[in-house]
């Protein structure tokens, strides 16, 4: 096993003798383009003197390593991931001088050059496991210590990291820049970012505060409404979690090619760059901004202040950040359909994971760092933020609140387990919370929820429950706290009648309560989205959504609604032509514009994964259709009509490609739509990909946006135009060229994957089996997710590609990261060849 995979074993042994760590580190980012020079001072305890344990570093050279005040030679002691140290002390200095690589993948310190003004910009990017690719340390979080950070950097660049400054150079000569020295906080958290950046600063009730980005992006930044949501953020959670901001200063940086959405650096979050708006978005677009905003803010509490011991416990982490960045969201910003949205996204993503194969239990056992990696999934952020809005329901807000206010104060500083949390909720809610944590967050597997009744002649229920069905891999029958909300149709909408909430508990639940009354237009289950589960509607609740969901009210059940509908159709239960047919009856009065976005999506997947092969071309026609409709008959120059052309450019095939072309060129207006930047990329990526436009048009917007985006757009759209010649260019930048920075690898195989495409696609198939052991062996860790995910043949539905993977996870004997990504591949096309049947039965009417 590679060194570079710490184990959760080796971890735990480490910091049972390693005590009060503090490290100095100085970092010289002046002397090259390639390595920059690191400065190590660890000073820490030894609880066993003379024992032996060893610092995490990778680097490409040591030019020296003292410990104690002794030489320690370098060939001997360190083995390209570890330095080796014997006979420790009680009381220990190592003093490292390393030189330490740039990356260019978005791990370690990832070093960019702006293709605009060949400014270069820095950043650093550490969770899990990549602390140690810029200084030696103990690069696990339940090893904290103060760290006191400093850079030497050219002229002309700001420095930041987590603390605020306590001596700055002239600008115009350069120097160091020194920052005063942090309270306790794990590695992964800690940040350098450094480069010409481009500054807004204010200030909140004594909070500094200060947003980045590069210069070349500095006219699009919009400062005042990030910082109003930063000082909405810090009311809610300062008052809320009853603890103040414990870090000093809040910095928050958009930075280039970064491989998330966000990182909760103490102090200094940082961002992916798209979040600086270079076009007109869609309100959704704001709205997930705003979560990320508030979910990053969160962490500075839970994650940065009381961190997790070790990495089982990433899906608290995570789940408890966008839980909190939600219910943030909703009480204390514009943005108050938060949870429609969570409901809309969240869920949806947690849904399809959790019915995977690989699916694992909420807390997963995390046994070392490769595990942890590819356990950045649905279940640790979208199930597990859902399990715990199930918990809100289960113990009261109020009282989990409560529960973190004494939970902050306790373990201030410190490292904690799941049972600490729940031991300060069971406290605060009288509740015995051993049965829930264990059918919660033990077992995996999604339950279904189905409403089961008889009526009368006259119509009303003479008898109501609810039925509770678990898959029989994960045959748990969990507790739910749901309600049931009855709707009928009221002055031509379907309103709300009634609604009863209730505990749900093992197969059956009969609801006494409903007895009595007239059966409503609509029963719906889980009404308010109160737990975490599917739902099946009765035959006339789904005739009712056919013909009129569009006139449901609320946001929420009308979301809940559509979910439910897209479900059956993974499911293969509805459809794929039916599910099309609904949406587009309906989608037309949906008020929440992510919702629409998502209903598109959706759609375009009914179409291409799980309707009749044979059904495509006139199912790209439906929807392209009524695209074109409704992006004439949206609000002039509003986010539904942006939403519905961008709709258009995707399934625009035969004769709506020349209207494609028009929009682009000029010769077709909408009123009230800009056709700016990025709908212009979008335009041409679509057009490439449909072979309507070829290299020059491609060359030529290329140059219009000499940009780091328009470089990324270049080439998607090079690597989606339908011949063998892109798809060879394109597949050889991908396997071949390690060097390819991350956010271009991540546009290149987002253009090679086209679903029209499947003939071009065959033969890479084999390819790519061929290919996964190299590049599991050769990239980092990430990278490797990253394009073994990506490039997994999904576009070829065939059972001979679901033969080949078998054949290769039956004799290529990958590792067990790559096997989850492969059997998760596997399972896609599978759900897809089911869906399909159904579709061709639909139509030829046996179903």
């Amino acid at each position: 096993m590679s060194a570079q995979n710490l184990t959760r074993d080796e971890a735990r042994a480490r910091a049972a003798i390693i005590r009060d760590a503090s490290y100095d580190v100085e970092l010289d980012l002046t002397s090259s383009e390639v390595t920059f020079t690191s400065t190590t001072t660890a000073r820490f305890g030894c609880t066993e003197p003379g024992a032996e344990t060893f610092v995490d570093l990778i680097a490409p050279s040591v030019q020296s390593i003292t410990l104690n005040g002794a030489a320690v030679d370098p060939a001997t002691a360190f083995d390209g991931d570890r330095i080796h140290l014997t006979g420790l002390a009680a009381e220990n200095e190592l003093v490292v001088v390393a030189d330490c690589a740039y990356m260019h993948t978005g791990v370690g310190l990832h070093r960019f050059v702006d293709p605009v003004d060949k400014q270069v910009y820095l950043y650093t990017q550490f969770e899990t496991f990549d602390a140690h690719r810029v200084y030696a340390c103990f690069d696990q979080p339940d090893v904290k210590a103060r760290f006191t950070l400093s850079c030497l950097a050219p002229a002309n660049w700001v420095v930041v990291s987590n603390m605020a400054t306590t001596e700055e150079p002239d600008r115009t000569e350069g120097g160091w820049w020194r920052f005063g020295t942090s309270p306790l906080m794990s590695p992964y958290i800690t940040a350098i970012v450094a480069g010409p950046y481009h500054s807004v600063t204010d200030e909140h009730k004594g909070i500094p505060l200060g947003i980045y980005c590069r210069e070349s992006l500095a006219e699009f930044l919009d400062p005042d409404e990030i910082f109003t949501l930063t000082k909405q953020g810090f009311d809610w959670f300062q008052e809320n979690f009853d603890y103040p901001y414990p870090f000093g200063k809040y910095d928050q940086l958009f930075v280039p090619e970064f491989n998330a959405g966000a990182m909760e650096n103490a102090g200094a979050v940082t961002f992916l760059e798209d979040y600086v708006f270079r076009s007109k978005v869609t309100d959704a677009a704001r709205e997930r901004r705003a979560e990320t905003i508030l979910h990053e803010m969160a962490h500075m509490w839970f994650g940065d202040l009381v961190t997790m011991r070790w990495w089982d416990d990433l899906w608290l982490n995570e789940s408890f950040a966008t839980y909190a960045s939600v219910l943030c969201q909703v009480s204390a910003t514009r943005f108050t359909g938060g949870w429609t949205t969570f409901a809309n996204v969240e869920k949806t993503w947690a849904y399809k994971q959790d019915q995977m194969p690989s699916t694992h239990p909420v807390v997963a056992d995390i046994v070392d760092i490769e595990a942890v990696e590819v356990n950045f999934d649905g279940i640790t952020y979208a199930k597990g933020a859902s399990v715990l809005k199930q918990l809100v329901a289960w113990v009261g807000q109020d009282r989990f609140l409560g529960a973190l206010r004494s939970y902050f104060k306790k373990h201030e500083y410190g490292n904690t387990e799941l049972k600490d949390l729940l031991a300060e909720l069971e406290t605060s809610s009288g509740r015995d919370l051993s049965s829930w944590s264990k059918e919660w967050l033990e077992t995996a597997g999604v339950n279904t929820l189905r409403a089961v009744f008889e009526t009368d002649d006259a119509g009303a229920f003479t008898s109501f429950a609810v039925h509770q069905e678990a898959p029989p891999d994960w045959p748990t029958l969990r507790s739910h706290r749901i309600a049931i909300g009855l709707y009928s149709t009221v002055d031509g909408r379907l309103e709300r009648t009634d609604r009863v909430e209730l505990d749900v508990v093992g197969s059956v639940t009969e609801v006494p309560e409903l007895v009595g009354r007239a059966q409503p237009d609509l029963v719906l289950v889980n009404d308010d989205d109160l737990s975490y589960c599917k739902i099946r509607l009765d035959a006339r609740s789904l005739e009712t959504l056919t013909s009129s969901l569009g006139t449901l009210s609320e946001s929420l059940p009308r979301t809940l609604c559509w979910a439910a509908a897209w479900d059956m159709t993974r499911d293969a239960e509805l459809p794929a032509r039916d599910y099309l047919r609904l949406v587009l009856r309906n989608i037309g009065t949906e008020t929440e514009v992510g919702v629409v976005q998502t209903l598109i999506a959706q759609s375009t997947g009914a179409i291409v994964n799980f309707g009749d092969p044979a059904n495509r071309e006139a199912g790209y026609d439906l929807l392209a259709s009524a695209a074109w409709e409704h992006m004439h008959s949206a609000e002039a120059g509003s986010g539904h009509q942006l939403a519905w052309t961008r709709a258009f450019a995707s399934s625009a095939r035969g004769e709506h490609v020349d209207k494609v072309l028009g929009l682009l060129n000029g010769t077709v207006e909408v009123p009230g739509l800009v056709v700016d930047t990025e709908l212009r990329w979008h335009l041409v990526r679509n057009l490439a990909a449909r072979g309507a436009i070829g290299e020059d048009v491609i060359a030529a917007e290329a140059e219009r946006d000499p940009t780091a985006a328009g470089a990324r757009h270049a080439v998607a759209a090079r690597a989606a135009r339908p011949t063998a010649e892109a798809k060879a260019e394109a597949w050889a930048s991908i396997m071949d060229d390690p060097k390819l920075p991350n956010a271009m690898l991540s546009a290149t195989m987002g253009g090679f994957q086209q679903a029209d495409q499947a003939e071009l696609l065959a033969p890479y198939a084999q390819r790519y089996f061929d290919a996964i052991e190299r590049i599991w062996d050769e990239r980092t860790n990430e990278t490797a997710i990253n394009i073994i995910t990506s490039m997994f043949p999904s576009v070829l539905i065939d059972q001979r590609t679901v033969d080949a993977t078998n054949e290769y996870l039956r004799t290529g004997k990958p590792v067990p990261a790559i096997r989850r990504l492969l059997v998760e591949g596997r399972d896609g096309l599978e759900r897809a060849l089911r869906a399909q049947a159904v579709d061709v039965a639909a139509g030829r009417g046996e179903a």
